[in-house]
């Protein structure tokens, strides 16, 4: 894998986000010439590419736009061999709230990317989707086949995203491979996600207060998420599939929860805000993967157990409160 992606001309939409800053610093690593396409603001602002090492960064070439503005997307694929398209508005409760704005990002922004590449003729795009495009699991475990189901604005986007890149496939033969991720987490990652909320809360208040604590999900620690990405843009003989990456073990919020009060080492109540609760039929109760197809197809498999995932996240995060609003419902 080290020789492929040496010399290769790479770009990551979202490479500053939790796994695009650190998907650009492993392709860094291996040899390939990274462009970052990160949001505009007038800050200056790489998002999480600031924690990256300053010799990782220095080799990064750094393009700010908006994936809303396809001139701006046709120029940053522009003599890319290979595209990863990580940036979209990620939040949940945040698509509640502006829903156009999650839609507009996460398609038409998907649909700009699509377009370049295709212009372009880039060797591969990889597509990012989420396991939150299947709902609440109508069976477990989950594989590809399993039906997607729009529960929140934000999983409509991600299916509308996901329908056109397959849509480009077939109708234009645009090498796309899509890669599905269930639950990431790991250092960097914000408090928006449930593993972070519980972290920093535990470690400096007496009660953690969460949504829903019965819900099931299949949680992936963020070096075997870039991992599958990887074997995503390399694989031969995949365009046009798409890909679950999941450990394939299902734990509850509140099984997840006590763990990592464990882990802190202190005692912690754990209680139910009401305020973090998804509106009823959009709560997805339950996620768990059938990762066969990226074990057999994609050469993958999960090596991080969840406990020693979750001693990293917690020491990593530990390390840098300074990053995070404790206590605050982030959305």
């Amino acid at each position: 894998m080290q020789e492929f992606w040496n010399g290769k001309q790479v770009l990551i939409t979202g490479a500053g986000g939790f796994i695009g800053s650190q998907l650009t610093e492993e392709l860094v690593a291996r040899g390939a010439a990274v462009r970052a396409f990160v949001r505009y603001n007038s800050r200056g602002d790489t998002g999480l590419l600031k924690l990256s090492p300053p010799e990782v960064v220095s080799q990064v070439h750094i393009v700010a736009g908006d994936l809303r503005d396809s001139e701006a997307v046709r120029r940053a694929v522009q003599g890319a061999d290979i595209v990863f398209h990580l940036g979209a508005l990620i939040s949940i409760p945040y698509s509640y709230v502006h829903p156009r704005e999650v839609a507009d990002t996460n398609i038409m922004g998907t649909f700009n990317v699509l377009a370049a590449c295709l212009d372009a003729g880039v060797e591969r795009l990889v597509h990012t989707s989420t396991s939150e495009v299947y709902g609440t699991a109508r069976h477990v475990p989950i594989d590809e086949e399993h039906p997607l189901q729009g529960q929140s604005p934000y999983s409509a986007s991600k299916i509308g995203a996901d329908k056109l890149a397959e849509a480009y496939y077939r109708s234009f033969d645009l090498p796309v491979v899509t890669i599905r991720p269930f639950n990431t987490y790991g250092p960097r990652q914000s408090a928006r996600a449930v593993i972070p909320t519980i972290i920093t809360q535990a470690l400096t208040q007496d009660t953690v207060h969460l949504g829903s604590t019965e819900t099931l999900r299949d949680f992936t620690y963020v070096t075997d998420t870039i991992a599958g990405f990887l074997r995503g843009g390399q694989a031969p003989g995949v365009d046009g599939k798409t890909y679950n990456l999941g450990v394939g073990r299902e734990v509850t919020i509140a099984s997840l929860a006590e763990t990592i009060i464990g882990l802190v080492g202190r005692p912690v109540a754990i209680e139910t805000d009401a305020d973090r609760l998804r509106p009823e039929k959009s709560e997805v109760m339950r996620l768990l993967s059938d990762n066969t197809l990226a074990r057999e197809e994609l050469d993958w498999q999960p090596q991080v157990p969840l406990e020693e995932g979750l001693r990293r996240t917690v020491e990593w995060i530990a390390a840098h409160l300074d990053l995070y609003r404790v206590g605050v419902y982030e959305r």
